[in-house]
C-alpha cells in the first residue's frame, strides 16, 4: 500500500509540473500576442487553478492514478482523455459561474489539449523506456516460440511475452492463414503463412515451443493443429482458459499458456453449463446421492454442495470413496455445509428404509451401480442384484417416503445392449419409467463414457504410458463417446430439474472418438512418439464388448428440451405389472444361481426380459455398416486430408 501511495504521489507531482509548464508557456504566448500589454496575473492564476482542480478531481474519480503505466493499455490512455475533457468542462463552468472568465473557452480547450498531449506523451515514453530496458537483454536465455494466430489474442500474447520482464519466452514469429497479414509485422514480429512448408521453416528457426492462440478453438481444429505442428519437433501448447476439472475449480477468466489435455482434442466443443437455476432449485432441500463416493456421484455432490442444500446425504457401500468426498467437502465448506455420510448397500432394503426414514430426502440421485463390463460378464448375478434390484429398492423407498424427484444415472450401453451391465441398466430404466403415475417424479439420464472416471480407459492409458508402455487397446476399430466428469454431472443435475414424469433423458455426447486415436494423442501429449517410444498393441475384445456404442442422438426418436445438450427419448413405458413380471423372472434366475451356481439361467432370463439384448459377436460382425462407425471413419478421413 505504501509503494502504491508513493507511486500516486510521484505521478501527481509529474502532472503538476506538466500543468505548470503548459500554463507558463501559455502565459508567455499570451504576453507576446497582446503586444506588450500585461495580463491580469491574479485572474489568470485563479482560472488556471480552477481548471487544474477540475481535471485532477475527475482523474482521481475515474481512477487514473491507480493504473500501473508500465503495463498500461489503450483503455488507460483513453481514461486520461475522457477525464480531462470532463474535468476541463467542469472547471470552465465553475470559472464562468464564480470567477471572471479571464481565459476564453477556446484558450481553455487548447490548454486542456496541450496538457493531455504532454501527459500522454510522458506516460508513453516511460512505458516504452521500461519495456525496452527489460526486453531482449537476455534473449539468448529465453525460449524461442512461434505463435499460431496473428489476431487479437495472438497479439496480446506476443505483447505479454515480449515486454514482461519475468517472461521466459521470446516470440520469434507469427503463423496465420489470413493473406492480409502474411508478410506484415505485428508487435514488431513477422507473420508467416500457415502452409505445408511452414514445418520445415520452423525447423530452421531458433524455436523450441509453439503456442496456439486462436479464440473459440473447437476440438476438431485443435486436434488437427496439435498433430500438424507436432511434426516440427517443438512442444505444442495452447493459450486458453484453464480447464475446469471439477464443479468448484476456479475457472479463471484470464487465458494462460498450458499443456494440451485430452479434453482439448475431443471432436466437439466443450459443453458450457449454466448453473444459475440450479442453486435456486436445490437450495434448502435434502438431497440424497447413492453411490455418492463414485466418479459421477461425488461430482454431483460437489455441485449440490454449492447450492446451499438443507442437508446433503452421501450413501455408498465403499467407505474409502465416501470418506474422501466427505473430507474434501468438510475442508472446503468449513462446517457451513450440513453433511451426512452413510455406509450401506442399495441391495439392503432394510438399511435403505432406515436412511429414508431418518433423512426424508426431497431429491434422490441414484448413481450406485456396478458398471465395469468385463467384471459384470463374469459376475452376472451381482450385476442383477445391485443394479436392477438395488434400483427397485431405492425407487420403492422414494415413493414410500414422498421424495419429490428421483434421477437414475444410466448409460449408452443400455441402448441395444450386448453385455450384462448394459442390459441391467436397461432394466433399471424400465423400473423407473413404469412409475409415471407416481407422485414422485422419476427420470433416467443416459450418457456415454466419462473422461477420468474410475476405471476409465484414460486412467489406464496414463498408467501404461508412465510405465513405458505398451498401451493396450482391445481393437483398433473400437469407438466410444466421451464427456468430462463436470459436464456429465452438470447435465444430470439440469435434467433432474426438468424431470416431471418418467422421462428418459439423453445427453448429447457429440461425435464418437476412435480409441486408437485417443491412445495416440495421449502418447503424443506425454511427449512420446506412438509405435516408436511407446508401442500400441491389440489384445482382443473383452467379453460383452462391442466395437461401437449406439448413436444416442437419433433425431427421429428424440424430443428437444430448453437445453440444446439434453433431449428426451420417445419410449413407451411398460406398466408396473409388466415390469414386476420381468423382475420376478430375474429374481427366480438369481435364486437358482445362488442355489445351483449356474450362470446360464440368468443370461437366459436377461434375454427374455430385455428384448433389445443382442449377442456381441453378431453386432460386431456387422459393425462396418453401422452409422456410428461410418461417422467416425468419415471424420478420420476428413482430418487426414486437412493435415
Amino acid at each position: 500500500m505504501k509503494i502504491n501511495n508513493n507511486r500516486k504521489k510521484k505521478l501527481l507531482l509529474i502532472d503538476i509540473i506538466i500543468y505548470a509548464a503548459v500554463y507558463i508557456t501559455t502565459a508567455v504566448i499570451m504576453c507576446f500576442s497582446s503586444h506588450g500589454q500585461s495580463i491580469d496575473q491574479l485572474k489568470y492564476i485563479s482560472n488556471a487553478l480552477i481548471l487544474f482542480s477540475g481535471i485532477i478531481l475527475v482523474r482521481m474519480m475515474v481512477g487514473v492514478y491507480k493504473n500501473v503505466w508500465r503495463y498500461a493499455n489503450s483503455r488507460a490512455y483513453l481514461e486520461i482523455v475522457l477525464s480531462d475533457f470532463l474535468g476541463g468542462l467542469m472547471g470552465l463552468m465553475v470559472t464562468y459561474l464564480l470567477v471572471y472568465p479571464y481565459i476564453g473557452i477556446w484558450q481553455s480547450a487548447s490548454i486542456v489539449a496541450m496538457v493531455d498531449i504532454v501527459t500522454l506523451s510522458s506516460r508513453f515514453i516511460y512505458q516504452q523506456h521500461y519495456r525496452h530496458m527489460n526486453v531482449g537483454l537476455d534473449k539468448l536465455n529465453k525460449i524461442g516460440v512461434a505463435i499460431v494466430g496473428a489476431g487479437h489474442i495472438g497479439a496480446m500474447l506476443a505483447d505479454e511475452l515480449k515486454y514482461n520482464s519475468s517472461s521466459h519466452y521470446h516470440p520469434y514469429c507469427f503463423i496465420d492463414s489470413d493473406p492480409d497479414k502474411i508478410g506484415s509485422k505485428i508487435c514488431g514480429i513477422k507473420v508467416f503463412s500457415e502452409k505445408e512448408n511452414i514445418v520445415e521453416i520452423i525447423k530452421g528457426m531458433p524455436i523450441q515451443e509453439i503456442f496456439i492462440a486462436i479464440p473459440n478453438l473447437d476440438g476438431e481444429t485443435a486436434n488437427r493443429m496439435h498433430s500438424f505442428y507436432s511434426r516440427t519437433g517443438c512442444k505444442v501448447k495452447i493459450y486458453d482458459f484453464p480447464l475446469k476439472d471439477t464443479a468448484e475449480s476456479d475457472q479463471s477468466s484470464r487465458r494462460v499458456i498450458r499443456e494440451f489435455h485430452i479434453e482439448d482434442l475431443l471432436f466437439r466443443d466443450s459443453i458450457k453449463i449454466d448453473n444459475k437455476n440450479t442453486t435456486v432449485f436445490f437450495k434448502d432441500k435434502v438431497i440424497l446421492v447413492t453411490g455418492g463416493g463414485g466418479s459421477i456421484g461425488s461430482e454431483i455432490c460437489r455441485h449440490i454442495a454449492m447450492c446451499e442444500p438443507r442437508k446433503l446425504v452421501i450413501f455408498d457401500i465403499y467407505e474409502n470413496n465416501a470418506y474422501e468426498i466427505e473430507q474434501e467437502l468438510i475442508r472446503r465448506y468449513q462446517g457451513t455445509l450440513n453433511l451426512a455420510v452413510e455406509i450401506g448397500s442399495v441391495r439392503d432394503r432394510a438399511r435403505l428404509e432406515s436412511i429414508f426414514d431418518l433423512y426424508r430426502p426431497d431429491i434422490v440421485f441414484h448413481a450406485a451401480a456396478h458398471k465395469h463390463v468385463p467384471l459384470m460378464e463374469h459376475s452376472v448375478c451381482e450385476a442383477i442384484k445391485n443394479n436392477v434390484f438395488g434400483t427397485m429398492n431405492t425407487a420403492d423407498m422414494a415413493e414410500k417416503y414422498g421424495v419429490q424427484k428421483f434421477i437414475l444415472i444410466s448409460t449408452d450401453k443400455a441402448v441395444n445392449p450386448t453385455n450384462v451391465m448394459g442390459a441391467s441398466k436397461r432394466m433399471c430404466e424400465m423400473v423407473i419409467q413404469c412409475r409415471s403415475d407416481s407422485s414422485t417424479s422419476f427420470a433416467a439420464v443416459r450418457f456415454g463414457n466419462v473422461l477420468g472416471s474410475n476405471g476409465s480407459v484414460i486412467n489406464l492409458f496414463k498408467k501404461q504410458i508412465a510405465n513405458g508402455g505398451p498401451v493396450t487397446i482391445t481393437d483398433k476399430r473400437i469407438i466410444r463417446y466421451f464427456m468430462t466428469i463436470p459436464e456429465a454431472a452438470s447435465l444430470v443435475i439440469e435434467a433432474g430439474i426438468m424431470a416431471k414424469s418418467g422421462e428418459l433423458f439423453v445427453l448429447n455426447m457429440g461425435k464418437p472418438v476412435k480409441i486408437i486415436d485417443l491412445a495416440q494423442n495421449m502418447i503424443k501429449l506425454s511427449g512420446f512418439k506412438p509405435y516408436e517410444d511407446i508401442d500400441i498393441i491389440e489384445i482382443g475384445l473383452r467379453p460383452g464388448e462391442k466395437l461401437y456404442e449406439e448413436l444416442l442422438m437419433k433425431s427421429e426418436t428424440l424430443m428437444k428440451t430448453d437445453n440444446d445438450m439434453i433431449f428426451i427419448e420417445y419410449d413407451t413405458p411398460l406398466t408396473r405389472r409388466e415390469v414386476m413380471n420381468k423382475l420376478s423372472v430375474l429374481r427366480r434366475a438369481v435364486e437358482k444361481h445362488e442355489s445351483e451356481g449356474k450362470t446360464a439361467p440368468i443370461i437366459s432370463a436377461i434375454k427374455s426380459v430385455v428384448p433389445t439384448y443382442h449377442d456381441p459377436d453378431s453386432v460386431n460382425s456387422a459393425a462396418t455398416s453401422a452409422e456410428e462407425m461410418k461417422i467416425t471413419n468419415s471424420l478420420q478421413t476428413k482430418n487426414a486430408v486437412a493435415v
